[in-house]
Formats: C-alpha cells, structure tokens, sequence
C-alpha cells in the first residue's frame, strides 16, 4: 500500500491570539464564570485546536480508502536510552492529553510516539469503516514500521488499553512491555455478558449528536475524577465537545458511535492469559467507568466498572502480571496526579531495561 508522511503546523498566530486573549479574561473573573457556556469549535480532525508538540500525518489505505493518521513523535532528550514508548489515548482524550506525559519520557531518555487513532481527534473520519481492535492495531502497526520503530513498549489508556492488549497479542515480537492504565472496565470485565443492554450503532449516533461541553464536563467530574474538578481539565472538555460541535458534527457523531460500538462488543478480558510479553496493570481505584451503565438496571449498575475489585481479580489471569493501585484516584491517573503517575510508569518501563531491578530503586 502507498505510505507518505507530512508534516503540519499546530497553531496558527491567530488561534495563540485568541487563545492568549481568553486567559488574560479569565485570570480576573470568579471561577464559576471561568468555564465557558459551550466549547470553541473545532474542525472534523480537530483543525483549530493547539497540540503540544507538532503534529506530523501517516497517509495510507486502509478499507479501500485514503486514510490519514495524525501523530506527534518527540525524540528522547540525552542520554537517551535507546528505547521508544508508544501512548495510546483513550476514547474520550486525544493524544494531546498525554502531554505531560510526553515531556516526562522524553526527559527521561525515551523517545515518544503518539497516534490519534482512526476515527478520533485529529485522525481521519471515514464515513464508512469497518471498527475493530484488530484493525487498528494493523494501523499503528505500519505507522510503527514506517518511523522505524522495531520494538516499544506500550502504555495504553482506557480504550487504549484494550488497543495495546490486542496489539500485543497479536505482535508480541514487538511489544517490549505493556502497561495498561485504567483499560475501558470492559478490557477487565464483559458487560453485555454482565446483562448491560446494547445499543444500537444509531442509538449511539443519537446520543453522540446531543452531547455538550457541560455534560461532558458533569460526566467527567462524577465518573473520571471522583467529583472533584482542576480549571486545567476544562482544555478536555474543550477539546472533546469543541470538536463534536464543529463542522464535522455529524460524522464525527458517527464514527464515535461505530468506535462504541466496538468498546463494546470487543471485550479483551478473555484473552490475558495468552499475553506474552510482561504485563502491569496500572489502576485509579476510585474509577467507575462503565460504558452502558446509563441504561444498566440500577441493581447491576453498582456492580459494574469497579476498579477497586477488578485489577486484583484480572492480574491474576495474566502471566506474571504486575498490578499497581492508586489509591483515591480515577480514571486518568495521568492528568489527574502526573508526578505520581510518572514515577510508577518510570519504574516499571526500567524493569524491563535491566530485569533484575527491584521496583524500588
């Protein structure tokens, strides 16, 4: 298949403008006046919206399509280590909200790779496409290949975490380790086995078409952060319902839908026993995500998306498996207490360059 890469620029002089114009306004208002009634909008793969880091595009065919998927690719900062970690975001984040994370491991000798994936955030948005973990774990794979990238570890978040266990299961000759931080419950538990009623992809679509900057907002502080709330999570927010809002209203709608309709029906629970390659389980325990547990009865709801069970329960199924816990903390450990979620990311990337490491040191 016909591969390129291009590079593009992150933020025009006017978007720095207006975005420099909107903290200075914001630095002298009450904070119940500092969240915005609505998001800025955004285009269909998020053109308007500032990543941390410039933004290059991996062309190819995919479906009988031209597809492109956009990614930030930030060399390791000396002395280099010699090894390359891959980031996968989550359903509801984007590449950029691993930025933080990002400047970590490139200062700590790591060069970083991080996708949008297919369907997400700044990646293309096809009107027809045919969702699997499969698929796009053959994504990244040849974007991997393309960069040069033979072997890497891979930190994957929420549904990225379901990504990383299939790409690991099906390249573990690639996979150097694999770290799972809070992996959508439904790669440590199955729902619709669960009694979770389905939806349909339409249903879906419907739901996607309605949503708003205040109800993810309302969203992601009662589910991701344990009802608590930083002004700096409003760039999420942002980010999320700037790009559901814009021109692209509808097909990003869509493939949102098609994309939940894969979470769903895909689980990867079944399948830690056949892992390969060293495995750590890194868990919020106060997380409760459960996609579908609005329309769950309210007797199975209070059982579902129970990390505080889960990671105990799943590591068990995994050949030896590691499980670390932070305690109190949600589903992004990562945004919600970086220094802490670095250091134990840090320590178990090191194990496995010198395996006879104690975790301490």
């Amino acid at each position: 298949m016909a591969l390129s890469i291009r590079r593009t620029a992150c933020m025009s002089s006017t978007v720095l403008l207006r975005v420099g114009l909107l903290a200075f306004c914001l630095l002298g208002l009450p904070r119940v006046f500092a969240q915005p009634a609505e998001a800025t909008r955004y285009g269909p793969e998020l053109e308007g919206f500032a990543y941390p880091y410039p933004v290059q595009h991996f062309s190819f065919r995919s479906q009988g399509q031209d597809l492109q998927m956009a990614y930030m690719d930030l060399p390791a900062r000396a002395p280099a280590t010699g090894q390359t970690v891959v980031l996968m975001h989550g359903k509801n984040f984007c590449g950029a909200t691993w930025a933080q994370t990002m400047a970590f491991l490139s200062q700590s000798g790591y060069r970083v790779v991080v996708p949008d994936q297919i369907g997400f955030c700044a990646s293309s948005k096809p009107a027809h496409y045919q969702y699997s973990f499969q698929q796009l774990a053959r994504n990244t794979a040849a974007l991997l290949q393309q960069l040069g990238v033979d072997r890497a570890s891979l930190v994957g978040h929420s549904t990225g975490g379901m990504l990383a266990a299939r790409y690991a299961l099906m390249f573990p000759e690639t996979v150097r380790s694999l770290l799972l931080l809070n992996p959508n419950p439904i790669g440590l538990e199955d729902w619709k086995a669960l009694g979770v009623p389905s939806r349909t992809p339409d249903e879906w679509f419907q739901r996607e078409l309605r949503l708003s900057a205040e109800g993810v907002r309302q969203y992601e502080r009662a589910v991701y952060y344990g009802g608590r709330w930083k002004p700096e999570y409003d760039r999420w927010v942002d980010m999320l319902a700037g790009l559901n809002q814009g021109p692209g209203h509808e097909l990003v709608a869509w493939n949102s839908a098609l994309i939940y309709d894969m979470i769903f029906t895909q689980p990867v629970v079944y399948e830690f026993g056949l892992l390969k390659v060293p495995t750590t389980l890194m868990l919020g325990t106060a997380d409760t995500t459960a996609i579908g547990s609005d329309v769950a009865p309210p007797e199975l709801r209070r059982q579902l998306g129970r990390y505080d069970r889960l990671g105990r329960q799943v590591v068990q199924t995994i050949p030896g498996g590691r499980l670390i816990e932070f305690e109190g903390l949600g589903h992004a450990p990562q945004i919600e207490e970086p220094e802490r979620f670095h250091q134990a990311l840090l320590v178990e990337l090191r194990r496995q360059d010198d395996p006879g490491r104690s975790p301490g040191h």
